[in-house]
């Protein structure tokens, strides 16, 4: 295989390029672009050898689409052909049949524009050095030559043969590139019979000078042995030529062979694509056409969104990805507009129909219209008009129905082009004999023609050609890859019926062809589109645009099999032909006369100002950002706790740095500041911040205990260093940020100088430290249940705890002294899982209290307490509490290691959200099932055992598994052990709950089933958990219905039918008698209230299944019923009867296709006119009735879930 000179040791079929060595050497490193070898023709014969051989063949099977079939192989020929150039006097035509032999036409077809043919003599072989360059020719206006590696290039067997430019260094022109199909001949220089070669093709660039062979030949075929098939050697005397055949080429789009490494699409093409973002290749797909139709692009723009500009309004994320297409550098996002569809992850990753996001698309577009004066726009621009006829031939009757279309489907199989599909489309069948029509009673039983032809035709022109179908016999959908053909331009007249407006050219002109590679179940989707009136097509690949020449757009995919360049099919190793695994399956067509109208120039003034304005503002707010981290190694976030949050932090320690709680009023305040600046500045500027004399405040560096807390240390009085220098200072970081306690003086000498307590400054200017040390105080409000900072003090470490009492008691403006039986216990907060009481007598000292401990007070009535002041816990006889509640500050502590914020809402399904809103709850997480069930029930006020809890899915929000009643704490609840991806999948923090009919104990004996309720007709589905004893019938299920649905009873309001569907297809009825247990739980089960006229029906045979479908039979929606067939009643009052059947009421119904789906013919339906009768029609009792009409809810067409557009 061919690959750049210098990757030395790779394989004989081994792909690598020049650029890709890393800095260790690294040889082995792979090439970004795979190279193919060009076969040699037909008539070449393979030697007869027995030695094993360096093959390597591509089967087409594999290979890539645009992928030539690739041979490596060792050639001989029958002809004497001598390949040399102008060093051997032969003439012309030997040249010329070498060439023929040894370059292949390419699969491109690329225009050749010179061949050249150039021979190095080469002697004394084995004496030559490592690397030797052969005589510099021209070739295409710029120069070559042949480097040649004699004793192999890293590989010890082989020589090795390249072709590279013959620029000189550092004179390769800038963004040079010439593509070169090549041919590289050694052989006899006495005998041109025997030879040897290999043949690529190569796109040369400044980065990528080299091509060629590394495993050239061996050694041990080239010397002293005579080459096969005759009595020379290859190498003679040590001396052979090589020539070089080199054949420049045609880039015409400019990306021939292009490798696309730092391939920049808006300087190439001035568009630039769609990222993808998982599986979103057919929606880019679309989006470009729709975007380069240019007059759908101003009618979006002209959507009025200016009121809400909402990431979840659809149509204002469109404008916004439109916009961006426009003005974007480089390829743009679709995430924000799929989020405002509403899709989740799994919609991200699910390929989805093109047909169905496309109508479901304009429908929520022109939704968007309405009210304003582009209302009628889009169906204007997309739509159409169609005829159903029924016509009589010798008397004057016509039936006909004309509705709208959006886009046509157009049948492939069977049809060779886009021409015959459409004859198809409009063929007429003919109605004689025994089916006859019948044209009312005065013209009886009439011959007829029964079709469908064109009224009217859009300005842009959406064909859907159905490469996917049904196979009954395979009894799933494929994807058809028969060659198709479809034209430039047609003439759509031809198709229009008689009495249309043809006052204009209906003549069409292809601007769009949106193609899918692969098959049913995993492809891609890639657009060609053509923005200009004339000018260029582009391929429109997700992210990459590149120019594409009419072969790409139309010859390579009409699908079918392979052609090689001679138009021979290509065969694969079984000699069946390959198949093309693309082909379209979508045309745009814009009618000529529309084109300036549909093309119409839009500029960015088009867009809505709002629009405009809103991405200026973020353009500056990412530059903003951008400044700010380019410039974020100058500065460091500064950390700052100040009396005020001290006082509003209700937790452990004298504040929360992390993260999460930033917004919590007790949460550092942060300020960003050079690190270049003074400690005086930062002083400055927090001062400043809390409207203090910088004099009066001091600064303390917090530091890590080996406890785990974060403490003041030591305050900084020197406060020249920079920041940076006393941040770096700080030992045992934990945080990027320096964290400071600010120190407020409080009290002020005189002259406005402060003296401090502790590390007092002396005359000669050193800080000594003296006994005071510096103690936080915090409150434990059992009244309120709840802990907060009071301040800070100074005391002696020589003092006693009751010594705290006094000034306590100031702080909290509780008086001189307590009342006599109330005390003051006091306990330190060592860290937040130890706190210790302390003894009212022992010294601060013997309590190895030091700077930055905390001590927690708490108001003690003496009947609670007789220890009073030690804080130990009372010996009284214990009241009852309320649920969590706690009467010393060491219960409350324990509280706040494990209390937890739950969020509880109602069971989406399940729940009833009017009478349960959401609301949230701080929980202790070690309390067990029970006492979770009583605090949810004591806010409910349900009963405890009434409640059942579900887990909560973090990613889709969605209730997974019921929460089993145990001895479990709502800790393990949230948080269940291990790390599987179960476990990280589920939120810590929420949970769903239900409120049961019964408790858990009764439920364990029941059985749930869900049930389908229709309610009116069959248009709206309501769905209930119907819980029934194990050992019930269906009629216990029906009587639980009853009081779930809280509905009417039989006896009050008729029987009710409960039956099973699959896949939207009618299962069976269930008796009433049916056990429950037996119930599939695979099936879906429905409940209805069966119609008086049904009710008193006792014979199956009387009943037909229907089901509804979107256009054909293997794309069922919707709930399928049972409905009764009446024997000779006219299809029009069997209508009638469907309608109130169905509760579908007016244009609805009007819009839906009947027809008698047979199981022998499924992918046929028989539809039905009006003077059909269903009773004759549907003969056996495997017939259906088929409703055809769209699906509202848009099921996807491989049934993976539901295509929705909700913003």
């Amino acid at each position: 295989m061919a690959d750049s000179h210098t990757n030395d040791d790779l394989p004989a079929c081994g792909l690598a390029d020049l650029s890709l060595q890393d800095e260790n050497n690294n040889i082995d490193a792979a090439s970004p672009n795979g190279m193919q070898i060009d076969p040699p023709e037909e008539h070449i014969v393979e030697p007869n050898s027995t030695e094993s051989e360096d093959v390597a063949i591509i089967n087409p099977e594999s290979m890539d689409v645009d992928a030539p079939v690739a041979t490596d192989r060792t050639l001989a020929i029958a002809t004497p052909v001598p390949p040399f150039h102008a060093l051997q006097c032969v003439d012309h035509g030997a040249d010329e049949a070498m060439k023929e032999l040894v370059l292949p036409p390419l699969v491109e077809e690329p225009r050749i524009l010179e061949d050249v043919v150039s021979t190095w003599e080469v002697e004394g072989w084995r004496t030559m050095s490592k690397k030797e360059r052969g005589p510099v020719f021209q070739a295409g206006g710029y120069p070559w030559r042949i480097l040649l590696f004699p004793h192999g290039n890293n590989v010890l067997d082989q020589c090795s043969i390249y072709l590279e430019h013959g620029f000189e260094p550092n004179k390769v022109p800038d963004n040079w590139s010439c593509c070169v199909q090549f041919s590289l001949v050694l052989y006899n220089r006495n005998d041109a019979t025997i030879f040897f070669h290999h043949t690529a093709h190569h796109r040369f660039t400044k980065e990528e000078s080299d091509w060629g062979f590394t495993r050239f030949l061996e050694f041990r075929k080239m010397f002293n042995i005579a080459w096969e098939g005759s009595d020379r050697p290859l190498v003679e005397n040590d001396s052979a030529n090589i020539s070089a055949y080199v054949r420049v080429v045609e880039d015409e789009t400019g990306v021939l062979w292009h490798n696309f490494n730092n391939y920049d699409s808006k300087k190439e093409t001035g568009y630039v694509g769609l990222k993808n973002q998982g599986a979103t290749c057919y929606l880019n797909s679309l989006l470009q056409s729709l975007y380069f139709t240019n007059a759908f692009r101003k009618a979006i723009y002209s959507i009025p969104t200016q009121t809400n500009e909402n990431m979840d309004n659809s149509a204002y994320t469109l404008q916004r990805l439109f916009y961006q297409l426009q003005t974007s550098p480089v390829a743009v996002g679709t995430n924000e507009l799929t989020k405002s569809f509403g899709w989740e992850t799994r919609h991200i990753f699910e390929q989805q129909d093109v047909q169905e996001l496309s109508r479901k698309l304009m429908e929520r577009m022109e939704e968007k219209m309405k009210g304003t004066e582009f209302e009628k726009v889009l169906p204007q621009m997309f739509s159409g008009k169609i005829k159903t006829y029924i016509s009589c031939i010798n008397v004057p009757y016509e039936s006909s129905r004309v509705e709208d279309f959006w886009d046509v489907q157009l049948n492939v199989s069977g049809n060779e082009n886009l021409l015959d599909s459409f004859q198809d489309y409009i063929q007429v069948e003919k109605l004689d004999g025994e089916n006859q029509y019948f044209a009312g009673d005065e013209y009886k039983l009439q011959d007829a023609n029964k079709g469908v032809i064109f009224m009217s035709f859009p300005d842009v022109l959406h064909l859907q050609l159905k490469r996917f179908e049904y196979n009954i016999e395979k009894d799933m959908m494929t994807k058809i890859n028969d060659r198709y053909e479809f034209p430039e331009e047609f003439d759509a007249s031809l198709y229009l019926d008689k009495d249309a407006d043809k006052s204009e050219s209906w003549e069409y002109e292809l601007h769009g062809v949106l193609v899918h590679s692969g098959d049913l179940n995993a492809g891609h989707y890639y657009a060609f589109l053509k923005p200009q009136k004339e000018g260029w097509w582009y391929k429109y690949d997700d992210d990459k645009v590149t120019k594409a020449t009419k072969r790409e757009v139309l010859e390579e995919n009409f699908g079918g099999p392979y052609k090689t360049p001679g138009s021979q099919l290509r065969l694969s190793q079984k000699k069946a032909p390959v198949m093309r695994p693309n082909s379209a399956y979508m045309l745009v067509y814009i009618r000529k006369s529309k084109l300036d109208k549909i093309l119409c120039p839009v500029t960015e003034n088009d867009a809505p100002e709002h629009l405009q304005r809103r991405f200026e503002e973020e353009l500056a707010a990412r530059e903003a950002r951008r400044r700010e981290r380019e410039e974020q190694h100058l500065y460091l976030n500064v950390k700052a706790i100040t009396e005020q949050t001290f006082q509003a932090h209700g937790g452990t320690d004298l504040t929360s740095f992390d993260p999460a709680s930033e917004q919590e009023p007790g949460a550092p305040k942060v300020y960003r500041i050079l690190r270049a600046a003074t400690m005086q500045d930062l002083v400055n500027e927090i001062a400043a911040d809390i409207g203090q004399d910088p004099k009066q405040v001091r600064l303390w560096i917090m530091v890590n205990r080996q406890n785990k807390t974060i403490r003041p240390d030591q305050p900084v009085m020197d406060l020249r260093p920079t920041v940076e220098e006393c941040y770096n200072r700080a030992t045992a970081h934990r945080d990027p940020a320096l964290r400071v306690w600010a120190e407020v003086a409080e009290e002020v000498l005189p002259d406005g100088t402060v003296s401090w307590p502790t590390y007092p400054g002396l005359p000669n200017g050193v800080v000594v430290k003296n006994d005071s040390i510096l103690l936080f105080l915090k409150w434990f409000d059992a009244e309120a249940q709840r802990l907060r900072g009071i301040g800070h003090v100074y005391i002696s470490r020589e003092k006693k705890t009751e010594d705290l009492i006094p000034i306590i008691l100031k702080k909290m403006n509780w008086g001189e002294k307590l009342p006599s039986d109330e005390k003051i216990a006091m306990w330190e907060e060592i860290k937040p899982n130890m706190i210790d009481g302390l003894a009212a007598k022992k010294t601060l000292k013997a309590s190895e209290l030091g700077d930055g401990d905390i001590i927690c007070f708490q108001r003690i009535a003496e009947r609670k307490s007789r220890l009073g002041l030690g804080g130990d816990k009372q010996s009284s006889t214990e009241t009852s509490k309320p649920l969590d509640r706690f009467e010393d500050a060491r219960e409350y502590y324990e509280f706040l290691i494990n209390k937890r914020t739950v969020s509880f809402g109602p069971h989406p399904q399940k729940g009833e959200r009017e009478t349960y809103p959401e609301f949230e709850l701080v929980l202790n997480t070690k309390i067990n099932y029970d006492k979770l069930a009583e605090k949810v029930g004591e806010k409910l006020g349900v009963e405890p055992t009434h409640l059942r809890f579900y887990t909560v899915n973090s990613s889709s929000r969605n209730p997974k598994t019921a929460v089993k009643r145990g001895q479990q704490t709502l800790g393990s609840i949230l948080t269940p052990s291990g790390y599987s991806q179960l476990n990280l999948n589920q939120m810590n923090d929420a949970l769903y709950f239900e409120v049961l009919d019964m408790s858990l104990a009764e439920l364990d004996n029941k059985k749930s089933i869900k049930v389908t309720w229709l309610s009116e007709g069959i248009t709206k589905e309501d769905q209930f958990d119907v819980l029934v004893a194990k050992n019930g019938q269906v009629q216990d299920l029906i009587e639980s219905l009853v009081k779930k649905a809280k509905i009417p009873s039989e006896e009050e309001a008729g029987r009710i039918r409960v039956y099973e569907t699959s896949s939207h297809k009618f299962f069976r009825e269930l008796e009433k008698t049916y056990p429950v247990i037996s119930i599939n739980e695979y099936t879906t089960v429905v409940a209805e209230r069966m119609p008086p006229e049904e009710a008193e029906v006792t014979e199956p045979g009387q009943f037909i299944s229907a089901f509804h479908y979107q256009t054909e039979p293997s794309r069922p929606h919707s709930v399928p019923f049972r409905f009764l067939l009446k024997e000779g009643e006219k299809f029009a009052d069997t209508k009638k009867r469907l309608e109130k059947r169905t509760g579908i009421k007016g244009k609805s119904f009007e819009k839906i296709k009947f027809s008698v789906i047979r199981r022998s013919h499924f992918s046929r339906p028989q539809y039905l006119n009006d003077d059909d009768i269903l009773w004759d029609v549907a003969m056996s009792p495997d017939d259906s009735l088929g409703l055809d009409h769209p699906d509202r809810n848009r099921s996807l067409r491989n049934g993976v879930g539901d295509l929705f557009l909700k913003g």
